[in-house]
This record gives C-alpha cells, sequence and structure tokens, in this order.
C-alpha cells in the first residue's frame, strides 16, 4: 500500500527509550465488557507525551507489534493538524440483561445531552431475544430521538445476520457494526439488506483493524462505513491513509483505553476530513478509576479539560497522568515485567520489518 502520510514516519526508538519512563497499570471496571473486569496498559513517554500501547493480553506478537507501531508513531512522530475543536462520542451500552440498563447508563451522568448509544448485542450465552430486550430497555430509557448502533463483533453467520437485523431494524438502528466475521460475507449480507429493503447499514471494524488488506472492505463494497482505531492500525497517519484510499464514511472508535490512549483517538477524529458519525470514545465511562481525570474515589475532576468527555463530546488534545493515580493504578511488578518482554518482543518484530 503506497502511503498518503505526509510525515515520515520517525526512526524507530531503541528499545531502552520505550522502557525507561514505563509505568504499567490496572484499571477496574464497573462492569464486565469484552470478558474482562480490569483493563491492563502500558504508559510510554516519548517526545510528543504520553502514549499508551495496550493491545489486548491474548493478542499474539503480531498483532500487538502493530499496536506498538501505533504508539510510537503518536509519541515520537508529528501528529497530523486538527480540522476541528471539538467530537461527537457515543456511550456504550455492554451487553447486560434489560433489567441492567438503567444501572450502566447511569454511569455516564446527566443524560440530558445523550446523541448517540452503540450497544454489544451476540454476548456470550445471549439468544436475540435478549438482544431485542436490552435495545427495548435502552429506547425506553432514552426514547426515540437517540441514535442507536449495534456492535455484532462477528459473532452472527450470514443467515442468522439477516435474520436478526430483519428484526432488529425496528429499533430505528443507526447501523450494524461488524454483523459477520467474513469480509465476502459482510458484501453478501449488504446486498441481501438492500434487495429485501431493511435500512440497516453496515460498519466493518474487525475487518479493517485485523485484516491484512484493510481496503478490501471497500473493493468489495463490503460496508457502508468503516471503524478505524488509532493503535491496532498502527498510528494517526496510517489510519488517514486508509480512510481517504477507502472513501467511505470513518468512526473512530477506542479499544477500551485508558484516558491517554482515549486523548489519542480524540487526536485522531479531529484530524479526520469529514466526521459524520459520533465516536467511540466515551468508554472511560466503564472504569471506576483512570490514569487522568479522576480521583481516588472514581469522580470526575476534569471533565471539560482536553482529552475528556463532557456532554458527550470531547475535546481533542494530551493527556498527563496523574502521579498519585499512576501509583494507585500500578499493576505490580510482575506484570511490569510481563510487560516489558511483550515490548521487547513487538520492538524486535518491528525492527526486522524495517
Amino acid at each position: 500500500m503506497r502511503p498518503l502520510r505526509t510525515e515520515e514516519p520517525a526512526p524507530l526508538p531503541s528499545l531502552d527509550e520505550l522502557l525507561e519512563p514505563m509505568r504499567v497499570v490496572s484499571l477496574p471496571m464497573h462492569t464486565r465488557f469484552r470478558g474482562i473486569t480490569r483493563r491492563e496498559a502500558a504508559l510510554l513517554h516519548g517526545p510528543n507525551g504520553w502514549v499508551e500501547f495496550s493491545p489486548f493480553l491474548e493478542y499474539d506478537t503480531a498483532e500487538a507489534a502493530a499496536w506498538l507501531a501505533g504508539a510510537i508513531d503518536a509519541g515520537w512522530t508529528p501528529q497530523p493538524a486538527p480540522v476541528r475543536d471539538r467530537v461527537s462520542v457515543n456511550a456504550t451500552l455492554p451487553a447486560v440483561p434489560a433489567g441492567e440498563v438503567p444501572a450502566v447508563m447511569a454511569h455516564y451522568g446527566d443524560l440530558s445531552a445523550l446523541h448517540t448509544v452503540k450497544v454489544k448485542v451476540a454476548g456470550e450465552g445471549d439468544a436475540l431475544e435478549d438482544d431485542r430486550a436490552r435495545l427495548r430497555a435502552l429506547r425506553e430509557l432514552v426514547g426515540d430521538d437517540v441514535r442507536v448502533r449495534i456492535d455484532v463483533n462477528g459473532r452472527w453467520g450470514l443467515d442468522e445476520a439477516f435474520a436478526a437485523l430483519a428484526q432488529l431494524a425496528r429499533f430505528g438502528l443507526e447501523y450494524a457494526e461488524q454483523p459477520v466475521a467474513d469480509v465476502e460475507d459482510l458484501a453478501r449480507l449488504r446486498e441481501q439488506l438492500a434487495a429485501h429493503d431493511v435500512p440497516v447499514p453496515i460498519a466493518a471494524d474487525e475487518s479493517v483493524r485485523k485484516a491484512e488488506d484493510p481496503l478490501r472492505v471497500a473493493e468489495l463494497g463490503a460496508a457502508d462505513l468503516i471503524i478505524v482505531k488509532a493503535q491496532p492500525l498502527g498510528g494517526a497517519h496510517r489510519v488517514l491513509d486508509v480512510v481517504a484510499r477507502s472513501g467511505l464514511p470513518a468512526v473512530v472508535s477506542s479499544a477500551l483505553d485508558t484516558a491517554v490512549g482515549i486523548a489519542a483517538g480524540a487526536r485522531l477524529a479531529a484530524a479526520l476530513p469529514a466526521l459524520d458519525h459520533a465516536c467511540g470514545l466515551a468508554t472511560g465511562a466503564l472504569f471506576t478509576d483512570d490514569v487522568a481525570g479522576r480521583d481516588a474515589h472514581g469522580a470526575r475532576t476534569a471533565e471539560d479539560a482536553a482529552g475528556f468527555v463532557h456532554d458527550f463530546a470531547i475535546t481533542p488534545g494530551w493527556v498527563e497522568p496523574d502521579e498519585d493515580a499512576l501509583d494507585r493504578l500500578d499493576a505490580g511488578v510482575a506484570r511490569t515485567g510481563w510487560w516489558r518482554e511483550r515490548i521487547a518482543a513487538c520492538h524486535a518484530a518491528l525492527a526486522e520489518r524495517g
């Protein structure tokens, strides 16, 4: 892929340069999300400021190396200039029982400015009726004017996806994110929905960030828009390249990041030439504590500051972690050692790739 980026990538920093200021944190969550109740992340410090490296624990070195490239891009390369000073963000509702919807949404505080919610569906052990009940409970809580999108994480088969979306369309879905795993099936599903007048646009996530060729989605006409994340795609410059070459609208999302990673996503979203949808950058509400912007009791302390969500919008900027929070959330010697080894392996992989 010939890059469109205007900045040359920075030389690969030495391993010592990455590891010397590193802090590893473990953030507690009030609701199980993606199968976890604590989120580990390594925070690195480059010439630009603090950046995050947080591939999920099960990812192998080959996949995690792209996340390290993203952290290095953010911390060591001049970043794209913003074209907007505020970015709208959506709330995220995990795959919880319908009766828990009000309590989970309450963690976002005042919902009067709420405009968009992403709902996880097809959770482990859930049936379609569970998803319908969750969406019904959400609509009863927020009304019909709030945009609602669903995220399937590729867990449906093609026939299952068509049948499910034909039923869930009644909830007025903004789009369905990665309803099937295979990109060819995404294209087939999109054709089936159009042929049967099921008004649910398709968004591609894993088919972009986990694919060897992230442009195949656009080439096959498999999606109406794409979900992009700064870390997994190798940094803001590569994301802008992919978005430009795909020709599709893009939504910037987080990967359950700390406040440092959320700020990187906000800077990326602010640099996109066009941004017509709310971005998934409010997942900090799923944590009971964070590396910045909260006190020891989890209360928010800087909602209107750069990098923090206020009234379901975020101001792009850089986040400086709080030293007390870094100490409070420190993952411990053993986990820090594990992350040091992981970064060393990813660094070697990036060096080998040149």
